[in-house]
């Protein structure tokens, strides 16, 4: 079963600009993926097994250094962080950049964006379609237009854990040698959709706040209750019960 004390983390941003060339699976993990991961072995494996795991949360960083755990990452890498440190890097020597995921209006507004931030890049995108499961011809039919793309950099945004379980399903079918990157809601920050929190609430680690405020009916469960499960989980791990 995941356990916080013994995860492999990336523990500082120096790390993250010196992450190998070629294919890699980057993960994150926060305060409800680590609850899902307790009770979804496929997803718990995505999240262990991938290359590289990182710190999207200010909860998960802080426990580590309670839980004196195996990875003491000094500050929370969020999911945006990883998108604009992969895409600048990218747009330095031009190259080709895919987002697998979301809806057409929302792919259409980030190839308008990314046109006029990052003009050195090709945009390909692919709208997987909107369903609970995918069936045996989604699969194909997702893993053919990102190996026909050939991308130099893919983004997954399907939400956690179905991004995280299809890109770890489908890995070895991915004939691919880029950085791939689950990043879920970014998609929507980058296109605008929906709103980041303001910088002062990302450094005092109250993002998930200003989520719940601008989204109660939707975030409440995953929040409120989900926060109150994770701290029971991690008391559990603390003291073995």
């Amino acid at each position: 079963m995941i356990s916080i004390k013994n995860l492999e983390l990336l523990c500082s941003r120096d790390e993250l600009a010196n992450l190998p060339e070629g294919k890699l699976l980057i993960n994150t993990i926060n305060a409800f993926s680590y609850n899902n991961a307790r009770r979804d072995v496929l997803f718990e494996e995505a999240l262990t097994k991938g290359d590289v795991l990182i710190p999207d949360g200010i909860s998960i960083v802080r426990v580590c250094k309670w839980l004196n755990a195996k990875s003491q990452p000094k500050e929370r890498i969020a999911g945006w962080d990883l998108f604009e440190f992969e895409m600048n890097k990218l747009n330095q020597k031009g190259g080709k950049v895919m987002f697998l995921g979301s809806s057409e209006k929302v792919l259409g507004l980030i190839k308008e964006k990314a046109a006029v931030e990052y003009p050195n890049l090709e945009v390909v995108t692919y709208s997987p379609p909107y369903k609970s499961k995918f069936t045996v011809e989604d699969n194909l039919k997702m893993v053919g237009a990102i190996n026909d793309a050939n991308p130099d950099l893919l983004w997954i945004g399907m939400t956690a854990p179905k991004q995280e379980k299809w890109a770890y399903s489908n890995w070895d079918r991915l004939k691919i040698h880029c950085h791939v990157g689950t990043i879920g809601a970014v998609f929507d920050f980058f296109a605008g959709t929906y709103k980041r929190a303001p910088m002062i609430w990302q450094k005092l680690g109250l993002e998930w706040l200003f989520r719940l405020l601008a989204e109660p009916r939707r975030m409440w469960r995953r929040y409120i209750i989900g926060n109150a499960l994770f701290l029971l989980l991690v008391f559990r791990e603390k003291f073995g019960i």
